[in-house]
């Protein structure tokens, strides 16, 4: 377990983030498929909590001044999703399918106050 992560928000979901690792991540309006392409810098505000050895610094909702810089390396599709509706005593079947787009980043450093959080 590593000694420093942040909680983020993102795409509708909470993530626990580290230095150094990859994340899928759901498209959002920060970022739209036609600028999520390779080694694009992403930034992230939206910092719920950090976590650095025994400090713990929490938001209301979010934490002032805290960013998570990180870099996509692709976009992508998830796996197919298949939603079956069936009305018993009705014959009446009905089949969906649904790919979601996801976005892989990395996360390159923790920032709160203009320091650099490391592991």
């Amino acid at each position: 377990m590593s000694n420093a992560y942040a909680i983020i928000e993102t795409g509708g979901q909470q993530l626990r983030v580290e230095p150094g690792r990859f994340y899928n991540i759901r498209h959002s309006l920060s970022l739209s498929p036609n600028e999520s392409k390779q080694n694009t810098k992403v930034l992230i505000y939206r910092v719920l909590m950090i976590r650095q050895e025994s400090n713990i610094s929490i938001g209301y909702p979010w934490l002032r001044g805290a960013v998570v810089k990180g870099r996509i390396l692709h976009s992508h599709l998830e796996d197919k999703v298949m939603i079956c509706k069936m009305v018993s005593k009705k014959k009446t079947r009905r089949k969906l399918g649904h790919r979601q787009k996801s976005t892989r980043f990395v996360v390159d450093s923790i920032s709160l106050n203009g320091k650099e959080i490391h592991k």
